[in-house]
């Protein structure tokens, strides 16, 4: 029953190791793409607010998926209440935010933007 214990340790390792793999990449992309935001705003770039919205929600897909990743290592039910309401909080943000981009897409068209998903087909 030893290495099942072991495993279970190294299991809660690696998934550490992995929230905070994605929380911190999270945190780099936010703060990259808000001085990259102020950077295009001091510029007067009409697609601002289309990138700034684009790096907030890969900022938030990494967020999400270190939360994801945390329902491996949950252990009672406060912490999935908890962990599932953070879940859906930053889903709805990352909702948003898409609509937003599309917006912002649908509005830059006559401006001689190309959206992302023209580019890549998607």
């Amino acid at each position: 029953m030893e290495w099942m214990e072991y495993l279970h340790g190294a299991l809660e390792v690696a998934v550490d190791l992995g929230i905070m793999l994605f929380e911190w990449v999270g945190v780099a992309v936010l703060l990259v793409s808000g001085v990259l935001g102020v950077a295009h705003y001091i510029r007067r770039d009409p697609e601002t607010r289309l990138k700034l919205a684009q790096g907030l929600a890969m900022a938030l897909e990494f967020k999400l998926g270190g939360e994801i990743l945390r329902t491996v290592v949950v252990r009672d039910l406060k912490e999935i209440a908890l962990v599932g309401a953070i879940i859906l909080l930053r889903a709805a943000l990352t909702f948003l935010i898409h609509w937003e981009i599309k917006n912002e897409e649908a509005a830059l068209p006559e401006a001689g933007h190309t959206s992302h998903r023209e580019e890549t087909g998607k």
